[in-house]
């Protein structure tokens, strides 16, 4: 056992010692130590619950012979967070993440762990720290949240924010704004539309690193609380077998978690997180990959904010393993890849069946033919920017218009709130990316106000910061290289004619190549706006967007 190097043997009689501290007994030392690692807190609604979810999977351990261990881990609710300074202290927290389990793991010798997440960076953060430490790892979310329900319709966060657009724009009255704060969101759990949380959670199953029902199973079900059990139990098979999380995580299944990403129409963040998760095993992915997988991927859901089906609908109707079946029956799929059920992707989901088609879409009748995400290059983003393709209405999916460029995300805010932004104009909020917020806040509160002020379908927002998985319409994020290191977003000037066709994946505005090489003689970069603390730290180590956003390793 790993753990031997701090149980076993006369020179451990000091480590056995505070054992004893903890009040250990000798038989619980005998057995395989199993670090759990809780992102239980009291701030974050789909954290809330995981004191219950870490009480079971403890439970789950014990039962098939281990001896667990609880240890936290952090995690922002992006949503708190919005709109503010705080945002700049969420994706940062992903590699927070992974390095605090990485030294709590490595430094008290655990023998396997099981990741307990739920929200946005804490699901990619913890499955870069299980690929980094590579000991035996089964994941099990806290599920998501039910839909909230606003005057007899179904209703989520992203609803929330639009609605505070609608009232700027005087379409609702303070009244129905209160109506939706207090019935949005009704119970605990990641919020209830495929969000980054869900679409996290999500693609853990079609990484193979969490069990069926992980990504949908609500959070509210007791049968969340048999998956953690069940968690619990699969990771003593894990843990005899010697299945580690570098023989689950390989460049097949993170390809294999894409072709599901694009049938989802999962949230663009995953085009962060996807990458940064294959660094950790030395896989340089290349984010253009996204448009190769989507030609032959359909999009086959249409769950909130892009349509009006929720994740516990997705639950009904099968959930993740009924997409994969559908997608690895049209060999869409490696169905080889090994998972944390000790068995092979496709003898996971043999007997699976959508039991919904109006949830998922069989796959001779999708939404499209192509999948949900998209990345668009050209003399605006050379190296790549990321669309959510699946939640752009139809008249938006090719637009030019002229640019109105804002150079923080409150200037943006003002004007759209202040009704200075006119249908067929292109936002473009810059200075917000990885290196220039820092931290690259999500810009939801100004797509929000963009569709709650009836513009979503004739104004396009583009950024080097990125979306929230709640923002719909043409909202084209995670533009590379950034404004800070004197990218191409940097050189657009208010009123040059952007052009955005999202079906030949392009993203261009109309300025000569020689009048753009004269802005960037005068371009001159900006004074850092942090200067102390780990912003001032991350901001000095992070790459761009299209990398995921991970941080250097080489100096």
């Amino acid at each position: 056992m790993k753990s031997d190097a701090v149980k076993k043997g006369s020179a451990q009689a000091p480590h056995r010692s505070l054992f004893h501290a903890l009040g250990f007994t000798r038989e619980e030392m005998e057995r395989p130590l199993v670090g759990i690692v809780s992102s239980y807190n009291e701030i974050v609604p789909g954290h809330m619950n995981l004191d219950k979810i870490t009480e079971a999977v403890k439970l789950g351990v014990a039962m098939n012979g281990g001896t667990p261990v609880v240890f936290p881990a952090i995690a922002v609710c992006d949503g708190i967070a919005m709109g503010h300074i705080g945002m700049k202290y969420s994706l940062v927290t992903r590699d927070l993440i992974a390095d605090s389990t990485e030294c709590m793991a490595i430094a008290h010798q655990f023998d396997a762990l099981v990741m307990i997440p739920n929200c946005d960076k804490n699901v990619p953060g913890l499955l870069m720290a299980a690929a980094r430490i590579n000991v035996p790892t089964v994941f099990v979310s806290g599920g998501p949240m039910l839909a909230g329900h606003v005057k007899g319709k179904k209703r989520s966060l992203s609803s929330m924010f639009e609605a505070v657009g609608a009232q700027a724009a005087g379409k609702m009255t303070e009244e129905e704004v209160c109506d939706f704060e207090e019935h949005v969101c009704p119970t605990c759990g990641s919020c209830s539309g495929m969000y980054t949380a869900n679409s996290m959670n999500c693609l853990t199953e079609a990484l193979g690193m969490g069990l069926a029902g992980n990504g949908t199973i609500p959070a509210v079900y007791s049968e969340r609380l048999a998956l953690a059990k069940h968690a619990g139990m699969a990771v003593m098979d894990l843990y005899r077998k010697d299945i580690r999380p570098r023989d689950i995580i390989t460049k097949e299944s993170i390809i294999n978690a894409l072709t599901v990403d694009m049938a989802l129409g999962c949230s663009t963040n995953s085009m962060l997180h996807i990458p940064a998760i294959a660094h950790e095993i030395g896989y340089d992915f290349d984010i253009t990959m996204a448009n190769e997988i989507s030609e032959r991927t359909p999009n086959l859901c249409h769950l909130a904010p892009a349509g009006p089906t929720y994740m516990e609908d997705l639950n009904e109707a099968g959930g993740v393993h009924a997409v994969m079946k559908q997608l690895a029956d049209a060999h869409l799929l490696n169905t080889e890849c090994m998972t944390v059920t000790g068995k092979t992707l496709g003898e996971n989901i043999a007997g699976c069946i959508n039991k919904d088609p109006a949830v998922i879409r069989p796959m001779d009748d999708p939404y499209s033919k192509t999948g949900g995400l998209a990345v668009l290059t050209g003399n605006i983003a050379p190296d790549g920017s990321v669309v959510k393709r699946s939640a752009v209405a139809d008249s938006m999916l090719v637009h030019e218009g002229p640019a109105r460029v804002f150079d923080c995300e409150e200037n943006a805010i003002a004007a759209i709130k202040g009704g200075k932004i006119q249908p067929g104009d292109v936002v473009v909020i810059r200075y917000e990316g990885p290196k220039g917020g820092p931290g690259m806040r999500e810009m939801l509160n100004p797509t929000s106000a963009i569709a709650g002020m009836g513009l979503g379908e004739s104004v396009a927002l583009i950024t080097d910061g990125r979306f929230s998985g709640a923002s719909r319409g043409a909202s084209i994020g995670h533009v590379s290289p950034e404004a800070a290191v004197g990218g191409p977003i940097a050189l657009i000037e208010e009123g040059d004619i952007i052009c955005v066709d999202i079906p030949n994946t392009s993203l261009n505005v109309k300025v000569s190549d020689e009048e753009m090489e004269n802005r960037r003689s005068k371009w001159k970069p900006r004074e850092a706006k942090v200067t102390t603390g780990y912003l001032a730290r991350y901001e000095k180590l992070v790459t761009s967007g299209d990398k995921g956003a991970v941080l250097k390793s080489v100096f």
